[in-house]
């Protein structure tokens, strides 16, 4: 594959070549207009001049006379002849009198309009541009005006000063050589500094950050660099957390269960306490299960994309959410209360959306003091149904707000895992919330109580 640098050399090569060719061509058509038409013209004018002292009738020596005179000062070559055939005898070269003036011509010349020829001649060897004046009386041909000018070459033109424009070419291309290999070079450092970032990010140095120098693409590129290695690092960092976290949590209930069960077989533990011993491991293999049923939700709510969504009573879909928690309200001896407008009806996922109010739900229980009570609300706010739960609990603190929806956070740190979630709910909830194309935010004080507050897309009905 070619470097980048070769293709902008090719592409520096190409643009030269295009110059070389384009100057070419405009040299050339410089020449033919401005030297060769200019000619052309002043040779007609001259030609039209000396016509003009042409009185009529027979051409006679004192005109021929004139003519030569002048032809003694002029820098073209005019000649007067009677006959146009005897034209050859006065000019320095052949001449086809057939081909100069045929029968079309002859008729040209008649009605007093010039021909003009342009050829290539041995004796000069190069151009010869040459106008025949017709010196007409009535409608005969009493003779002609013979003008010819041997043209210069281009290379002759240019012959005086050709030292002059072969040195400033020359120093013209260095110039233009060295700039470009410094601009090549200017250009290519930060892509270099790009690849070798990229290189140490491919085998694992995720703080690895290029300089950004310029505005321009490169630089916009380089700093789109530097935020998707800050992102790959931040999401390695996350996921190492993570692991220690899951092996942390998982830890301790397969410890208990363990080390309970081994003690068990051996009969290490007395028999009074053998019951006591079960339902410990019980619960702690209730609560791996857990914690790996919310690490499953989790894993899914995470690769969602994209919902089905569809047209639902919101809420029915309430009702039945506080219907999944009852169970867990009662043994807590608390109540849930639910005053939801039965006319909305929302754009969403009926399994998604329980599972989002059932784990808020479950929070608040967890958290609120036996006796108390947790509130479900939905109204109308625009085009947008608005959930609220709140709940009468111990509250989170102004800090830890920002961090609740983090794999793991825990508000009290010092709670052990036996009474506490598992930190992974209101993950769960915020992933869930992003793929229904709504979103969720929490006001809490502490020792008074938390409201969540949930806005989804209410369903637009076609109009007929």
């Amino acid at each position: 594959m070619k470097k980048l640098s070769t293709k902008i050399w090719l592409l520096v090569v190409a643009f030269l070549a295009f110059t070389v060719l384009f100057m070419y061509a405009l040299t050339n058509f410089l020449y033919e207009r401005l030297y060769v038409q200019d000619t052309e013209d002043a040779m007609i004018e001259v030609g039209t001049k000396l016509a003009n002292m042409y009185e009529g009738g027979k051409v006679n020596d004192e005109f021929v006379a004139d003519i030569d005179r002048y032809n003694i000062y002029s820098n073209m070559n005019v000649f007067a002849v009677r006959n146009p055939r005897e034209l050859s005898a006065c000019v320095p070269f052949d001449i086809d009198y057939d081909t100069l003036i045929g029968p079309e011509e002859r008729k040209q010349l008649v009605k007093g309009e010039f021909i003009i020829k342009q050829g290539y001649e041995k004796r000069f060897d190069r151009q010869l541009i040459s106008v025949v004046v017709p010196l007409v009386d009535g409608e005969r041909l009493e003779g002609i005006l013979y003008l010819y000018f041997p043209l210069e070459k281009i290379t002759e033109l240019a012959s005086k000063d050709i030292t002059l424009i072969a040195v400033a070419a020359f120093i013209f291309l260095a110039f233009m050589t060295f700039m470009t290999m410094k601009g090549i070079g200017f250009i290519m450092k930060p892509l270099k500094r790009l690849q070798v970032a990229a290189h140490d990010m491919a085998h694992g140095d995720y703080t690895t950050r290029v300089d950004v120098t310029s505005k321009d693409e490169i630089g916009q590129l380089s700093e789109t660099f530097n935020e998707m290695a800050a992102a790959i690092q931040q999401s390695d960092e996350q996921q190492k957390e993570f692991l220690a976290n899951v092996s942390h949590e998982l830890r301790t209930p397969i410890s208990y269960v363990k080390g309970y069960s081994e003690a068990l077989a051996k009969g290490l533990i007395p028999q009074n306490e053998c019951e006591a011993k079960l339902q410990l491991i019980a619960r702690e293999a209730e609560r791996m299960e857990k914690l790996t049923t919310e690490l499953l939700q989790l894993s899914r709510a995470e690769r969602v994309e994209k919902l089905e969504l569809m047209p639902l009573a919101l809420a029915e879909s309430l009702r039945e959410a506080l219907i999944l928690a009852d169970q867990r309200a009662h043994a807590k001896e608390m109540t849930l209360t639910l005053e939801a407008d039965e006319t909305l009806i929302v754009e969403a996922d009926d399994e998604k959306l329980k599972q989002i109010v059932v784990n808020l739900i479950e929070n608040a229980i967890r958290y609120s003091e036996p006796g108390t009570n947790v509130t479900v609300r939905a109204c109308k706010v625009g085009a947008m149904a608005k959930i609220e739960i709140e709940d009468h609990g111990m509250g989170i603190p102004v800090e830890d707000l920002p961090h609740v929806a983090e794999r793991f956070y825990r508000v009290n740190k010092a709670r052990s895992r036996s009474d506490g979630g598992s930190g992974l709910g209101l993950s769960i909830v915020n992933q869930l919330m992003k793929a229904h194309n709504g979103s969720w935010t929490i006001e809490s004080t502490v020792g008074t109580g938390t409201i969540v507050t949930l806005c989804l897309p209410l369903y637009e009905f076609e109009e007929e």
